[in-house]
């Protein structure tokens, strides 16, 4: 048991690249809102964008066109972009861990998924052909994710759900480390596993929910960025959660930007964005590292 414990707890070469990574997802997160807020059909430079925030954080505000621009359009769908990010990017992991050893197994949590999700996608589908012919093409962008209504009324709930999200997971970071390992063995090192169990997935679908109500849905986030991450820092889920928040909130945000300059004028679906990259990404994954989603050798 002590042995056990003794793997529970960082050691100082891992706190080091723990910060580095930290560090060097900082600084990709910044470049990327940098970007995005400077990207559109109106192109501003890097100084006009810190120039308004600067003058908007120093109370003296751009009541101009490019300050409307940056702060009342760009800057919200930038921050409601990592916010869902961030908050897609631990889940995964999370709940992965949280599964129950006498409950269903990997592949017949993956099967029951899959069936679920079809019968969820032909009710949506009908209540599509049953609605306003006007609004399915709302409906179908939404579907498929989009950042394009983001306003600052829209971010206190998200930002809110996430830090306590990330609050109550940072806490119960070694007890996540003992329940990957398995019930049992966190059960003998004094975790409570049931009820830890239920608070993940309580955490995580709350974490979810906001994410769908403010974005719609957007897939592939949550199944390949925690395992690059792990690939980054190791499976202790005290560096993989504030590196994949990171991390996560730099590639929604870069998603983002790639939806709104492909095909400019017109904006392409987050989720298209997203599966593009995250298929191909979780194909090698898989075929690198089958024990990462549950396959055998």
């Amino acid at each position: 048991m002590q042995l056990a414990r003794a793997r529970l707890r960082p050691r100082a070469g891992e706190r080091v690249r723990l910060a580095l990574v930290l560090g060097v997802c900082g600084v990709l997160l910044v470049v990327t809102m940098t970007l995005g807020v400077g990207a559109g059909p109106v192109a501003l430079s890097q100084a006009q964008v810190w120039h308004v925030i600067a003058g908007q954080l120093t109370g003296r505000p751009d009541d101009t066109v490019t300050g409307t621009i940056v702060w009342q359009i760009r800057v919200p769908r930038v921050l409601l972009a990592a916010l869902v990010g961030a908050a897609l990017a631990a889940m995964a992991a999370v709940f992965a861990v949280s599964r129950s050893g006498h409950g269903l197994a990997p592949t017949q949590l993956i099967l029951c998924g899959v069936v679920l999700s079809a019968l969820f996608e032909s009710i949506t589908s009908f209540l599509i052909f049953r609605g306003n012919p006007q609004a399915t093409q709302s409906v179908l962008f939404w579907l498929l994710g989009s950042f394009g209504l983001a306003s600052w009324d829209q971010l206190p709930i998200p930002a809110l759900a996430l830090a306590a999200a990330m609050i109550y997971l940072l806490a119960q970071g070694g007890a996540l480390n003992a329940l990957a390992m398995g019930a049992e063995p966190a059960a003998a090192l004094g975790v409570d596993v049931r009820r830890l169990r239920r608070n993940l997935f309580l955490v995580t679908s709350l974490m979810a929910g906001v994410a769908v109500a403010v974005s719609g849905i957007i897939g592939f986030v949550g199944l390949v960025v925690p395992h690059i991450v792990r690939l980054m820092v190791g499976s202790d889920h005290r560096r993989v959660l504030p590196a994949g928040v990171l991390f996560g909130a730099s590639f929604m945000v870069l998603g983002d930007l790639l939806a709104r300059t492909i095909v400019a004028p017109q904006e392409m679906p987050i989720g298209v964005i997203t599966a593009f990259i995250g298929a191909p990404t979780l194909i090698v994954l898989i075929r690198r590292r089958p024990y990462l989603y549950g396959a055998t050798q």
